[in-house]
């Protein structure tokens, strides 16, 4: 008999937001959810760029866990919006540990999807001892064979009509290295180009990112605000390859993990991140638990990831 999958917790308003100075520069948006006296969750939003969804807070049980969620530099509530200065993965990591000093942390589980896997990754390679647990979904390391699949060829051969409207806004002859094309004009001078480039870009991971399309995701992503900073955050990302030190560096420090149990979930059908990315980090992360999840995309909101999301945190309630 097939178990019924679960869904995500009942949306869920935070007890407490909160602002905090990261830099002279940065304020971050944070906010609190479920049991104040419960064990400590972070979770981490996409992009990078995208800033915190309502979503996020529902793959917890709110009696059970004090649930946080901050939108990272330049994003969401935090400000300057959609700033690109004193904006790296070195910076995200540390404000981390300035969050958690500052909310009287010591150890903590994280949680994140997408980027937010690839931020928990540099953050937990860094500072494993304050690690307790990590749930990490969409698997994404940023190396540069993913990039390539997604931004420049691969993904374009699923969805080809897609990728001619993402492609649109930038000239034929530049075409054959997309991500600088982008960057150049998502920071350049001309306000259209500006507009027209971001909306582009962050349609077309809206268009692709489940197994069934979502109109209404289109849509939100397409709005010029939200996608200003989506665009633009995650482009500078990419075009320095993550800071890291060299293509591939989070795999290669996955030995430092050791002794951090976790739980990876990945869509078969993910289009965005794909899959053996996955594969090579449960490799590389013997305590982990890879969950495959047949009929499903990229997005922590498809049914399948969504209960393979609650089954790994409610196993993880009760460690300590």
């Amino acid at each position: 008999m097939t178990e019924t999958r679960r869904p995500l917790y009942p949306d869920l308003a935070p007890y407490f937001t909160g602002r905090l100075p990261v830099s002279a520069l940065h304020e971050l948006y944070y906010e609190e959810c479920g049991n104040p006296d419960g064990k400590p969750v972070v979770v981490l939003h996409g992009g990078p760029g995208a800033g915190t969804s309502a979503f996020q807070r529902q793959g917890h049980d709110p009696e059970l866990y004090r649930i946080i969620l901050f939108d990272q530099r330049g994003c969401g509530q935090s400000t300057p919006y959609a700033s690109l200065q004193d904006n790296t993965t070195w910076d995200l990591v540390e404000d981390m540990e300035r969050l958690r000093d500052h909310l009287g942390i010591d150890r903590w589980q994280v949680v994140g999807g997408s980027w937010g896997s690839t931020l928990a990754l540099a953050y937990a390679v860094t500072h494993p001892a304050r690690v307790t647990e990590m749930v990490l979904r969409g698997i994404f390391t940023l190396r540069q064979a993913e990039i390539d699949w997604f931004y420049q060829s691969g993904a374009s051969m699923i969805f080809p009509d897609a990728f001619a409207k993402y492609v649109a806004p930038i000239p034929v002859e530049e075409r054959g290295d997309l991500v600088p094309a982008f960057y150049r004009r998502l920071t350049g001078n001309d306000p259209d180009a500006r507009r027209d480039c971001a909306r582009a870009w962050a349609v077309w991971e809206a268009t692709t990112l489940s197994l069934l399309p979502n109109p209404a995701r289109e849509a939100d992503f397409g709005d010029d605000h939200f996608a200003a900073a989506f665009a633009a955050i995650e482009c500078h990302y990419f075009v320095n390859k993550g800071f890291f030190e060299a293509d591939g560096w989070l795999l290669d420090q996955a030995h430092r993990l050791a002794g951090i149990p976790g739980t990876i979930i990945h869509g078969r059908y993910d289009m965005v991140t794909p899959i053996d990315t996955a594969f090579l980090l449960a490799k590389a992360w013997p305590e982990a638990d890879l969950r495959v999840i047949p009929d499903a995309g990229h997005t922590g909101v498809e049914p399948g990831i969504a209960d393979a999301m609650v089954r790994a945190t409610d196993h993880y309630a009760g460690a300590l």
